[in-house]
């Protein structure tokens, strides 16, 4: 018998490329567009509820989260024109494509819930003296509220469209996770929409937001756990290096601010605490699965193992494995 061949690669060369996302960029965007969509859900399920403070403050969130995220994803691309220029393709097959028209309708709906309950309470200027024209005001709450509902179906999509957007890719780490990335994705947003909840609502309205922090935080904190271990070889980038400290950092603050959500009562000093942690364990994220998807591309050995064994394991039991 001839024995098995060890692992090599041609000149020990990278087979892929290397993802060209850029920090904080990219990451940061990650991070936004998440939070916009599950804020945005917040808002309209605390609307429903009748819990108009919360509905307030999510709203507000999900505006501002959706606004920054397109200018970081701008300044990702270079130039804004490119960001247009892929709306001149609607793609269903492609999650780029897909993902660039989510965020702009999303982005306009939430401008406009934000403008239709900030509109009579911001200074005088000239926005708001279009909002507070008679003929804008008598249709700008009901067009707010439906906007609302209406991000009840943008909302989640952006919470879970950029897991998409990572795993349909050859980077082993991001492709070989593609079971996991959208749980670890919508619980990482929903901890961060909770905490923005907590940090900008009053106590007392503030429950829903510290219980939706709490379930994010768990939902993060189990998918991350899952997708390590299911991985093997191909998880080991979140396990070591840069990505690894990144990865665990981000998992001890998503469990301590987690934690603090629970046995802050009405302590401001421990909501305050909380809301912080949780919001740098979702930053940490996302900067640690970019980190990961790099040293995975990097190294041929997580291109080439588990092709070699999957096509072993396809092998008939009486034929030897090749090199």
């Amino acid at each position: 018998m001839v024995p098995e061949a060890e692992f090599r690669s041609y000149y020990g060369q990278p087979i892929i490329k290397s993802p060209v996302w850029h920090e904080p960029h990219m990451p940061v965007y990650l991070y936004l567009g998440g939070l916009s969509g599950t804020a945005s859900t917040m808002a309209a399920a605390a609307r429903i509820a009748g819990n108009d403070r919360l509905a307030l403050t999510a709203r507000v969130t999900a505006a501002l989260g959706a606004a920054a995220g397109a200018g970081f994803l701008v300044a990702e691309l270079g130039r804004p024109e490119r960001f247009l220029n892929m709306l001149r393709v609607f793609k269903p097959t492609s999650p780029m494509s897909m993902g660039s028209w989510l965020l702009a309708v999303h982005s306009g709906l939430t401008a406009l819930a934000a403008a239709s309950a900030l509109g009579p309470v911001l200074p005088p200027s000239p926005v708001t003296a279009v909002l507070r024209a008679p003929a804008v005001a008598s249709v700008l709450p009901a067009a707010g509220d439906a906007a609302v509902m209406a991000t009840v179906l943008t909302g989640p999509l952006m919470s879970t469209y950029t897991a998409v957007l990572l795993a349909d890719t050859a980077v082993p780490a991001w492709h070989e996770a593609h079971r996991e990335l959208p749980f670890l994705f919508a619980g990482s947003a929903l901890a961060s929409a909770g905490a923005a909840g907590m940090l900008a609502t009053p106590h007392a309205q503030a429950a829903p937001a510290r219980a939706a922090a709490v379930l994010g935080a768990v939902v993060e904190t189990v998918a991350g756990a899952v997708m390590e271990r299911r991985l093997g070889l191909v998880g080991e980038p979140y396990r070591q290096g840069k990505a690894g400290r990144r990865m665990r950092l981000a998992r001890a603050l998503t469990v301590g601010g987690g934690l603090l959500a629970v046995v802050a009562g009405r302590s401001r000093v421990l909501t305050g605490l909380s809301g912080a942690a949780l919001t740098a364990g979702a930053l940490c994220t996302r900067f640690g699965l970019l980190e990961a998807g790099r040293a995975s591309a990097a190294d041929p050995k997580y291109t080439v193992v588990p092709q070699r064994r999957r096509l072993d394991a396809g092998r008939p039991a009486s034929v030897p494995a090749g090199p």
